[in-house]
């Protein structure tokens, strides 16, 4: 008897890369306090190596950091890290340093809250299969939304970027969920509390028809810039059908041929440290075997 499969679980749709999530920092050496020494992530070592801007590698994913006034996304980031206690360890050891910031951070059910030094707000989680296959990485990227737009957050991704997206709930507020690649999903989560006037943060996801996507977007004067050959970027997410803008957060998109799709990242070990250092364990892969 042959084997029986569900083949839809391996569409992807439009849009096969969360590239990055861009925030400003004000302060380079509190986002290295953070990012590096305390969430354990890696600083890309061949890109944006200078004091201005800062990649930082979280799986196949990154934080961009330029320098500049302080950006916060209105919702949530998500990651896996794959030593929750070693993290909370971390993130002690940084706390006297970051005491006169937004810096904090709290154990809930199986995560940790953390808060960074500027405000925004990300969920640790433990490698689960929730996460598919990642043990170090982005999975999900929350915006808060106002209550009654998810239907038209649909629309727009499947109608505009051909991209799949649906209604679920969780065991907080339901919303609408919009995948990116595998395991990893831009949600955008419905509540009642004040949402912040947008103040420039973006994602870069990537594009396989790069093409039509934009000959729609311009259609509507969505088209925020247009970066170069490879890139172009839209602003405004809106109801394809009353042309009612829904949520403001930059996107980013690039083409499959863009020089940096699928770039190896590295991907340190925090675990390893000069005095208890050893051999051929500097790397941490970014999913399960």
């Amino acid at each position: 008897m042959r084997p029986s499969y569900d083949r839809t679980q391996e569409d992807l749709g439009n849009i096969v890369e969360l590239g990055h999530v861009n925030v400003q920092v004000p302060d380079q050496h509190s986002a290295t306090l953070f990012y590096i020494t305390g969430l354990g992530l890696t600083r890309d070592p061949y890109l944006m190596t200078g004091v201005t801007n800062m990649w930082v590698n979280v799986g196949r994913s990154q934080f961009h950091l330029p320098r500049g006034p302080a950006q916060v996304v209105a919702g949530r980031i998500g990651l896996v890290l794959p030593d929750l206690e070693a993290a909370l360890h971390r993130l002690a050891a940084i706390r006297d340093d970051l005491a006169d910031s937004r810096f904090g951070f709290r154990e809930g059910d199986g995560f940790i809250d953390v808060t960074c030094p500027w405000g925004n707000q990300i969920r640790l989680h433990a490698p689960d299969m929730r996460f598919g296959r990642i043990v170090l990485g982005m999975p999900y990227v929350e915006i808060n939304v106002p209550r009654g737009v998810d239907d038209g957050i649909i629309a727009f991704y499947r109608e505009i970027l051909n991209g799949p997206a649906e209604h679920f709930e969780d065991r907080e507020s339901p919303g609408v969920r919009v995948l990116l690649a595998p395991d990893q999903y831009l949600i955008f989560r419905e509540t009642d509390r004040p949402i912040p006037p947008y103040d420039g943060a973006h994602i870069q996801i990537t594009l396989v028809n790069f093409s039509e996507p934009h000959r729609r977007l311009l259609e509507r004067g969505l088209i925020t810039e247009e970066s170069d050959q490879h890139q172009y970027r839209f602003e405004n997410v809106i109801d394809p059908r009353s042309g009612q803008v829904l949520v403001r957060f930059q996107h980013e998109v690039r083409s499959m041929c863009h020089p940096l799709f699928g770039r190896p990242l590295v991907n340190r070990n925090p675990a390893q440290t000069n005095t208890q250092f050893v051999p051929g364990y500097e790397n941490l892969p970014w999913a399960m075997p």
